[in-house]
């Protein structure tokens, strides 16, 4: 029997309600001149909650959210600490105002529904405290969500958990009416192990348990990785990106896209846990990782929710090793094909054909497929490393570039990602951020005699 159905809680959950009414409070509250306002959970109590977290004492300069603020002792501790806060509660608490006032706090206070709440409604903040909420949303990794838009570094999470086995599979209960303690304002309890694939899932890069108090679990989500790498390793060679739902190239803040890399690594045994992509500064975790040739990978993530729309970079590192080159995403960009790089009358494509059998104006798509470009105008020092094309807006690094020779048209190679849906498609040819005007081709399947 879990805890949540258990007849001693139910019991003990009656009394600390009945204690709870007595009170009014539900947050102790130190006042400037020493006197405490009693409330359920004293000061030690409250102050052992937040010690679960790795929250630096100094925050000056910092911006901090705590949602579910109630009476808000979390909120004045944070602005204790030097931040700016606001505090947030889906019901506005008279308690919270009265506090305020005693305390002469400056802290923002704003009622709203973390469900239907976003970054776009109340910015973004350095950390988000999210105590004792999640098991009150019906909707819990839409909130979740929520909150990782909102959040720029780290999110401190506290929730009713049904069980801390780290090893147990993740699962959930759903109450539908009053299972919870009796409480119809209970609707879930995860275990351990789904309170932190929700958060994963929701978009944090990673997430690490801190501990657990009674029937509660603490667990710390950040916005990005813990990046280290070691000298000798080298970068992932990025072929592609695009949509993993469309396979196209254009993403939307709206929707919740996901974004696959197609790219080279000599790296053996890659996993969700080793391969770490970056979109616009933020980390996403992986929630898939396959092979798709000799040393060829794709990985697909979650877009990182709080991006605004236009242009991001995109790159991706494996093991301990460096980071890629970064490509361009483009958000909510619509149908255009360019990117932030200006036309060259100088740069021309003179000709396109598939990379294996030399077509013109067309390419084959499968594995190991290629494109070949020819195009004048290119510098006669530039290499490889300064020279990429762009297919249907999407940046594919060259793999090869032929000798400068007298002005002639230059030989540009580079291969295509695994996934392409046949068709039309323009191609242009980038250096130092200028950029030919499209040329068009045709993407089909080999055709076998």
């Amino acid at each position: 029997m879990s805890e949540a159905r258990n007849p001693h809680f139910i019991e003990e959950n009656r009394r600390q309600i009945e204690r709870l009414n007595r009170l009014g409070w539900y947050h102790s509250i130190e006042l400037p001149d020493g006197s405490v306002i009693e409330g359920h959970q004293s000061i030690e109590q409250l102050k052992l909650r937040v010690a679960q977290f790795p929250i630096p004492e100094d925050l000056r300069g910092k911006r901090v959210l705590d949602i579910g603020a109630w009476d808000g002792w979390f909120s004045f501790e944070m602005e204790r600490r030097g931040a700016e806060v606001m505090a947030l509660d889906a019901t506005r608490s008279t308690r919270l105002m009265e506090a305020k006032k005693l305390l002469g706090s400056q802290i923002e206070y704003y009622v709203g529904d973390i469900c239907r709440l976003t970054y776009r409604d109340l910015g973004t903040f350095d950390i988000v405290l999210f105590f004792g909420v999640l098991y009150h949303v019906k909707h819990p990794v839409m909130a979740l969500e929520n909150v990782c838009g909102m959040c720029r570094d780290m999110a401190c999470i506290e929730s009713f958990v049904t069980g801390t086995d780290p090893g147990a599979i993740p699962v959930m209960e759903f109450y539908e009416t009053t299972e919870l303690r009796g409480q119809l304002d209970n609707w879930v309890g995860p275990n351990l192990p789904c309170l932190m694939a929700f958060t994963r899932t929701a978009g944090f890069a990673r997430v690490e348990y801190q501990s657990a108090l009674a029937e509660r679990a603490h667990i710390t989500a950040w916005r990005g990785w813990n990046e280290r790498s070691l000298p000798g390793r080298t970068a992932p060679d990025v072929l592609c990106i695009e949509n993993a739902n469309t396979h196209g190239h254009d993403f939307s803040t709206e929707a919740d896209d996901y974004i696959t890399f197609y790219f080279r690594s000599p790296e053996a045994a890659l996993t969700c846990d080793n391969v770490r992509p970056i979109i616009g500064g933020f980390g996403s975790r992986p929630i898939h990782i396959s092979v798709t040739g000799e040393g060829a990978w794709q990985a697909t993530c979650k877009i990182p929710p709080g991006l605004t729309a236009g242009w991001h970079e995109a790159t991706l590192a494996v093991g301990e090793g460096v980071r890629s080159v970064p490509l361009k995403l483009g958000l909510d960009v619509g149908d255009s094909l360019s990117w932030p790089a200006t036309r060259d009358s100088h740069l021309a494509i003179t000709r396109v054909t598939d990379g294996k059998t030399f077509q013109d104006d067309m390419a084959n798509v499968g594995p190991d497929a290629a494109l070949s470009v020819w195009a004048t105008g290119l510098r006669e020092t530039s290499t490889v490393a300064d020279v990429s094309l762009r297919l249907n807006g999407t940046t594919l690094p060259a793999t090869w570039l032929a000798p400068a020779a007298n002005g002639a048209p230059r030989q540009i190679n580079a291969l295509l990602p695994a996934g392409l849906q046949t068709g039309p498609a323009a191609v242009s040819v980038v250096q130092a951020g200028k950029e030919t005007p499209p040329r068009h081709v045709r993407l089909t399947h080999l055709r076998l005699a």
